[in-house]
């Protein structure tokens, strides 16, 4: 299983939950690379959820960003474990944020309007977060193969200015 400091990827309201593990063992790298792409797909579907629902230019901007962004990353994801030859491997950690995150899309589902947006900027803000938080703590320190952790502290960089652009948006929602 995984380090508890992984798990922190696993509290957020997008859905993660906490799951028991060995403190000790630490995610291998096929792991980490699904763990990484499972968390930008996940975002991706929120931000296509957005733009079906939301009426507001400035979500709807923004989710146009993650979807190009977390695109673009994935498929460098995709590119890199394709020339190493890698397989990510699926893992606890991406099966719960994958359920998590279908129970916090059915949730967004029944909002409309500036409920909807509101509900999707916050959980984008805690979203970010997490999964940086989880990045800076656990994958990127774990990583052993240096171009995946390369991808990984990019995709960091990326994120962290999501996070700053959520956290922005979400000030003028309220």
């Amino acid at each position: 299983m995984y380090r508890a400091a992984i798990l922190t990827i696993l509290s957020v309201p997008i859905g993660f939950a906490t799951a028991a593990a060995d403190p000790a063992a630490k995610p291998s790298d096929p792991q980490i690379a699904h763990i990484a792409y499972t968390a930008d797909q996940l975002d991706i579907e929120a931000a296509k959820q957005a733009l079906q629902k939301s009426k507001n230019p400035q979500v709807i901007a923004f989710a146009n960003q993650m979807v190009g962004d977390h695109t673009m990353v994935n498929d460098q994801a995709l590119a890199l474990v394709k020339k190493l030859n890698v397989t990510p491997e699926d893992n606890p950690t991406s099966q719960t944020l994958t359920t998590q995150a279908e129970a916090t899309r059915n949730k967004l589902a029944s909002l409309e309007g500036a409920a909807f947006d509101k509900a999707y900027v916050d959980n984008e803000v805690s979203y970010h977060k997490t999964v940086n938080t989880a990045l800076s703590g656990t994958l990127i320190p774990d990583a052993q193969n240096p171009e995946l952790k390369a991808l990984l502290q990019n995709g960091l960089t990326l994120f962290e200015a999501h996070q700053k652009h959520a956290e922005q948006l979400a000030g003028q929602l309220h």
